[in-house]
């Protein structure tokens, strides 16, 4: 018998998925349903008495991290292995290609791996809900011959490095190609079969991508059992959900107006409706998590920005896009209640960024975590290293060195910042940035 918690209309039900025991304990867990906010405009910082008291880490050295995407294959595996038609070879090049990364990454001092587990609506790990992904093979829900979770895992506690698996939470696919349609199609007579095909009501289009509907309860149930399946079976060291909650874009956003007449009743707009399903999700994934292995950290990597001063007096003195109003994400809330052990929001802006100047963002954050046990990291922008910007500049200074620099610097100074992650791990490897990789291996590495 195998089964799942579904929740409706608040109560938990019983419906088949996942295998005896993994959720008896979330069976217990205590949010379905929340009732509608009273929320609107955040008031100025009252801190609300934490839900979950999440633990302050005893002596914990800082975090130096790397994001390791698996989306599109943009850090690993390499395209090249997923083309060899012997198997054998193709585990053998994947295989060998991590363990190099990790080699290298160890090397340069980094001590956690942010490693994307479910890049869309597939798993990098033996899953009974999603199917296998098409990333490893090049075909959705083909077995890739080994568990890469389980691999990353093995391979990266050998080395004395913590490994938190990164899930992109409602993504279903990176396009909405005719030929991806056919393939998600195609993996109806599979075990499991992929979520566009079960559950096709769920499904919306936004920012040209097919994703999930975060209105729809039985979709946030369906994603912590999800997470509930990778915290019960593997000894990951935390579980991180990125920025990607409401995600659309001008040309393609997210048609919820159906859901919104059957559950927004009792909130005055959709845009408070949105964020009560976001919150709603992040409660119920936090307390599952805590149910069934207290010692897993939860953590989100949301978009720097939580609101602007000009939308709200306890923002952050910049006009960038704001997770809380585009993301409906109230990202400042979930540290407030203690739903999060760390949060890492992504400040991919140099010190003369106006816009979003990265020592007014890392300084704003410092003080939203400062009353709270929530430890915070802070992502930063790897990628624009060494490249050619003209609003940003800096990052071209004697190889971005210079700026890299005031950033770690920063963190290394401000107290309530207890680390530093980059994104992302295959920018380590290119010709631009090999200015910052070698100041990185001097200030971190071994030597």
């Amino acid at each position: 018998m195998e089964f799942i918690i579904v929740c409706s209309r608040g109560f938990p039900s019983i419906k088949t998925v996942i295998k005896p025991g993994v959720l008896i304990a979330a069976a217990l867990l205590a949010s379905c349903s929340s009732t509608p906010p009273k929320s609107l405009v955040t008031p100025l910082p009252s801190v609300a008495k934490p839900a979950i008291p999440a633990k302050p880490a005893q002596n914990q050295e800082p975090v130096r991290g790397v994001w390791l995407a698996t989306v599109s294959r943009l850090d690993w595996p390499p395209l090249s292995s997923v083309n060899v038609s012997n198997n054998a070879l193709r585990i053998t090049q994947q295989q060998k290609a991590l363990t190099d990364k990790l080699d290298k990454l160890k090397n340069l001092g980094i001590n956690t791996v942010f490693f994307q587990v479910k890049p869309d609506g597939t798993a990098l790990w033996s899953s009974k809900i999603l199917p296998w992904s098409d990333v490893m093979t090049g075909r959705i829900g083909q077995d890739p011959g080994y568990d890469p979770l389980k691999f990353m895992l093995d391979e990266a506690h050998k080395r004395g490095m913590k490994v938190h698996a990164w899930l992109n939470p409602y993504r279903v696919s990176v396009n909405t190609k005719p030929s991806t349609v056919a393939e998600l199609n195609q993996t109806l007579s599979q075990h499991p079969a992929s979520v566009y095909v079960l559950h096709r009501d769920w499904i919306r289009t936004a920012g040209d991508r097919f994703v999930l509907d975060p209105g729809i309860p039985e979709v946030r149930d369906w994603i912590t059992s999800i997470v509930a399946e990778v915290v019960a079976q593997y000894p990951v060291d935390g579980v991180q959900f990125d920025d990607y909650f409401y995600s659309e874009s001008p040309g393609s956003l997210l048609d919820d107006n159906l859901t919104f007449r059957k559950y927004g009743q009792g909130y005055r707009t959709k845009a408070d409706w949105r964020r009560h399903n976001t919150q709603a999700l992040i409660e119920q994934v936090s307390r599952t998590i805590k149910q069934l292995k207290p010692g897993v950290e939860f953590g989100v990597s949301p978009a720097g920005v939580w609101r602007n001063v000009s939308h709200d007096p306890a923002g952050s003195q910049t006009s960038g896009a704001a997770a809380y109003d585009e993301a409906y994400a109230d990202t400042r809330l979930w540290v407030q209640q203690g739903l999060l052990d760390y949060i890492a929001p992504q400040l991919y802006w140099p010190f003369s960024r106006q816009a979003a100047r990265y020592d007014v963002l890392a300084n704003w954050w410092a003080n939203v975590v400062k009353p709270t046990h929530t430890r915070l990291y802070i992502g930063i922008a790897l990628y624009k290293v060494g490249e050619p910007s003209k609003n940003e500049p800096d990052w071209l200074v004697n190889g971005g060195v210079p700026e890299l620099k005031k950033q770690l610097d920063m963190n290394e100074s401000v107290p309530q910042i207890n680390g530093t992650i980059l994104f992302r791990e295959d920018f380590l490897n290119q010709p631009q940035t090999r200015q910052a990789v070698s100041y990185l291996q001097s200030r971190w590495g071994s030597h």
